[in-house]
């Protein structure tokens, strides 16, 4: 009997986003020739759990909890150890690894290790707008010389490739394949109406209502400031009746809850006191396909992104989008047929888009209607399975040459 493939995954944590569905997916469904041993690292207090799209795929992780987000060279030195230890246990024919931390540890485990074939994906990069200039060339020497170690590179969008080849110089182009994020988008199409009456009736939203809603950790690069700057005009030059869901968590959300106090904006925080304001912080929430159904307008407002889980979401539920032009936004958002495109940090072009989609219904609705169509083949998990695939296999076949 033929032995099976063994591909030992490796993620940075198991926090909501496009990361962990990516390798959940992936383990779940690659396929009956191959084994895969999924390993995370401690997510981030700050963070929502993911373990429940793990629990509803039945995957059982091997978490090791000092590969943590931030850097810290005795844990980062422990977890290091840890992981060469299970590939020296596991032999694998395959590391594939996810996002930064992950990428570091996992790719000099490996390479130490000399496991046959590396692969690294870029869910995202930190080479702008999260550091300053010494600390980003730092991290930029990191991934090259890491690069170097790597079978294969994959960027999740044409235009992610083009920064990491092109603008950062991390790696040559053909060092690096495009595979597209998938994911199970039918959730957002199926119970349409009977979640959105919910979700409208959970947070009293009236009929006539247009619910607005930004979905993400509130963190600094997702720039929720101008989001609130842009709301701020909005409702000075609106006669339609508008609200305002910020839907997510993170450090930033005094900040907001504060910016809001400052200019006068009432405002929610809906697990605190159940009532009808202009803006909403719901926390956290897991069903999101839930309270897509319910909202009428997605909102991006980062200052830099990999491939935005939030939008493909949002069209997948009909929903219109305004976003900025960050990374591989207009790979995923087909510019004025289903959302707004807007140039980063322009609060004034930000606030126009939203006020041009709040007044306007007839372009609400047009935009909706071409949502599904354009994200239910190119982003599901079953095309990004099968690229995996092949991939696997075409590095496999090159490694015996």
């Amino acid at each position: 009997m033929k032995e099976k493939i063994k591909i030992l995954r490796i993620i940075n944590r198991f926090n909501l986003g496009g990361p962990t569905f990516n390798a959940a997916y992936l383990t779940k469904y690659i396929g009956d020739e191959f084994e895969t041993l999924l390993i995370g690292g401690e997510k981030d207090e700050t963070e929502e759990s993911s373990t429940f799209i793990l629990d509803s795929l039945h995957l059982t992780p091997t978490i090791i909890p000092e590969m943590k987000r931030e850097i810290g060279l005795k844990e980062d030195k422990i977890a290091y150890k840890k992981l060469k230890d299970i590939i020296k246990e596991f032999q694998p024919d395959i590391v594939h690894t996810h996002a930064s931390k992950a990428g570091t540890l996992g790719r000099m485990a490996a390479y130490k290790c000399k496991v046959p074939v590396i692969v690294h994906t870029f869910h995202g990069h930190v080479f702008h707008s999260y550091f300053g200039k010494t600390k980003t060339v730092f991290y930029k020497n990191i991934e090259r010389y890491l690069a170097k170690k790597s079978t294969k590179i994959i960027a999740i969008s044409d235009i992610q490739k083009n920064e990491l080849t092109q603008r950062h110089k991390i790696c040559d182009k053909n060092k690096v394949a495009v595979v597209p994020l998938g994911f199970d988008l039918r959730r957002f199409q199926e119970d349409y109406e009977s979640k959105r009456n919910d979700f409208r009736k959970h947070y009293l939203l009236e009929d006539d209502e247009i619910a607005i809603g930004i979905i993400g950790r509130l963190v600094p690069i997702k720039n929720h400031t101008l989001f609130l700057k842009a709301i701020d005009q909005l409702l000075k030059k609106t006669t339609k009746k508008v609200r305002v869901f910020i839907i997510g968590d993170g450090e930033e959300k005094e900040n907001l809850i504060q910016y809001c106090k400052e200019f006068n904006i009432d405002f929610t925080e809906f697990n605190k006191q159940k009532k009808k304001v202009t803006i909403t912080f719901t926390s956290w929430v897991k069903n999101v396909d839930w309270a897509n159904a319910g909202l009428d307008i997605i909102a991006l407002s980062s200052l830099n992104e990999g491939t935005p889980v939030s939008l493909i979401e949002a069209q997948a539920a009909n929903n219109p989008i305004v976003t900025t032009n960050v990374g591989g936004v207009e790979n995923v958002v087909q510019k004025d047929k289903t959302g707004l495109v807007v140039p980063s940090g322009n609060n004034q072009a930000f606030s126009e888009a939203l006020l041009k989609l709040v007044e306007n219904d007839a372009l609400r609705k047009q935009m909706s209607e071409k949502g599904w169509e354009f994200v239910k083949e190119k982003f599901h998990y079953e095309r990004l399975v099968n690229d995996m695939r092949e991939l696997y296999f075409s590095l496999l076949e090159n490694n015996k040459k």
